[in-house]
């Protein structure tokens, strides 16, 4: 399920553009050097409104179209904290790699890792661009990020083994996950980048998702 802002939703193209920005400067471009170059980079495809066709901007122009989006400390601080927060997974899924006795757990711990690895470099990325890498909470700031497992429930995880690791791991990633979409929901009504808006619904969904599978597997 996804979020919107009112924003996003009065201004569904503006968004579709900027989620097609968002795949150029994440995941990079290829584009040849021609006209496109001259123009102040690659194209863009911009879905029109309900009814009208689709235009080709370039790059120059779909960054006008977006408007004023410059970071807000909501942003900042949102993409900082969840740097954190998916490391913290990344080190129970690990844990899940050794110790889970059942192939669907074992199986999710690797979906969770092979999603938030890319994404922790992608956020990376972001936080450099603007100048905002250096500072933010570190992997013991607990108290701001919810659903972060304690050191003493990651130390209880490491220790258990078979069918109470898979139930220990799958109750943390639950309870992390809800953190995350609790983060995510929060970004939403008080940052203002759009693609900060995308991480976070992506995280929603994802997440969600993934919340009512584990789920099913404590059932």
């Amino acid at each position: 399920m996804f979020h919107r802002r009112t924003r996003s939703r009065v201004r569904a193209v503006t968004v579709a553009t900027a989620a097609a920005l968002a795949a150029l400067v994440l995941g990079g471009c290829s584009g040849d050097s021609g006209d496109s170059a001259a123009e102040g980079g690659p194209s863009v495809v911009a879905p029109g409104k309900p009814g009208e066709d689709a235009r080709t901007l370039s790059a120059d122009e779909a960054r006008k179209a977006v408007g004023d989006d410059t970071p807000n400390s909501a942003d900042v601080g949102y993409v900082r904290m969840m740097i954190v927060h998916h490391r913290q997974a990344l080190v129970m899924t690990d844990l899940a790699a050794k110790h889970a006795e059942s192939d669907r757990v074992s199986g999710l711990a690797r979906r969770i890792a092979a999603a938030q690895g890319p994404e922790i470099k992608a956020m990376e990325g972001w936080l450099k661009r603007h100048g905002k890498l250096g500072g933010g909470p570190k992997e013991h700031d607990h108290g701001a990020m919810p659903g972060m497992a304690t050191p003493r429930q990651l130390e209880a995880l490491s220790d258990a083994r078979g069918a109470k690791f898979d139930s220990l791991f799958l109750k943390l990633m639950i309870t992390h996950h809800q953190g995350a979409v609790t983060m995510a929901t929060d970004v939403l009504s008080q940052g203002n980048n759009v693609l900060v808006e995308e991480m976070a619904n992506d995280v929603i969904a994802q997440q969600t998702s993934e919340i009512s599978r584990m789920r099913s597997l404590l059932a």
